[in-house]
């Protein structure tokens, strides 16, 4: 009996030390992706001051940012845990902004790349999306944001302890937590002229963040978000194949789908998507209905 207690406690002390040393790689993984920083080489993009591009921009900053950065834009508590909490940028030029401080290079450089103006990666920035920006579209999105008026609000600091650390180090948070650890800062978007085409409306998809929910083929998926709803079919695998363009466009606008049943704002941003104009909406119902029909993913 004591043979066997003496190996079992070697045992377990082993166990122990493995669990140990696990997570500390996980911590200092971890650690790691929250504390690099990037040198990001600013990027000529001439940002314009007259209206009609002031208005595109606003209008894409109101489709894509505004479900994080709320209505004004001065951000809000995005995730608040024992182990972590975290806030969406205060975007305006009052007391605490970004934009009291940024330059047009900062703008572009947290837009395109996640990374602030110190070389710190952002949190839960969805720059990976954002990258899908044409310079052109990605300047009048900057014109729009200089125009905001100033909202004074300051938010904390990120706030992620030793147990937060960990799970990011072990991937419970995904890629999207520091994307600017993925992003290929050396690349650029293809260029895809503007239109009621498929190709365009593939392009607003990619700005807009839809496989973040949808999947990475739009064939179901589910975000990371707490509590996130299984994101539906888009593909002619799921129930749009039997949706006309003015139907999709009605879904759009009303937030009713065709089968009559309403759709969560908070799980699907369809205020936010009223931005679109029915040619650019028209422009991504075209797109889905070229991809492959595939059959539904269930998370």
């Amino acid at each position: 009996m004591k043979l066997f207690l003496k190996w079992l406690g070697i045992i377990l002390a082993a166990l122990l030390g493995l669990i140990v040393i696990v997570l500390g790689v996980f911590y200092f993984k971890g650690n790691g992706l929250l504390n690099r920083t990037y040198d990001i080489a600013p990027e000529t993009i001439t940002i314009p001051t007259d209206p009609a591009s002031i208005e595109r921009g606003r209008h894409f900053v109101h489709a894509t940012c505004v479900g994080c950065h709320t209505a004004d834009l001065s951000g809000q508590v995005m995730f608040d845990a024992p182990f972590a909490t975290l806030y969406s940028a205060n975007l305006t030029p009052g007391k605490g902004g970004a934009g009291a401080e940024f330059t047009d290079a900062d703008w572009v450089r947290a837009l395109r790349h996640g990374v602030d103006n110190a070389g710190r990666g952002l949190l839960l920035m969805p720059s990976q999306v954002f990258w899908n920006f044409n310079d052109q579209d990605l300047a009048d999105v900057v014109a729009y944001l200089k125009t905001l008026p100033p909202v004074d609000k300051k938010h904390p600091d990120p706030r992620i302890n030793a147990l937060g650390t960990i799970m990011n180090g072990a991937g419970m948070f995904g890629p999207d937590m520091v994307p600017a650890s993925f992003i290929a800062h050396d690349q650029r978007p293809p260029v895809v002229p503007q239109g009621v085409t498929a190709p365009y409306g593939g392009y607003l998809v990619s700005v807009s963040g839809c496989r973040d929910c949808h999947g990475p083929q739009l064939a179901g998926g589910k975000s990371t978000k707490p509590g996130a709803i299984d994101a539906p079919n888009l593909t002619p695998g799921g129930e749009l194949t039997a949706w006309t363009d003015a139907q999709f466009i009605n879904t759009i606008r009303t937030g009713v789908a065709l089968s009559g049943h309403p759709l969560n704002p908070d799980e699907m941003p369809w205020k936010d998507f009223n931005n679109y104009s029915d040619d650019e909406l028209q422009a991504i119902f075209m797109y889905l209905q070229t991809l492959p029909k595939l059959p539904t993913v269930k998370p």
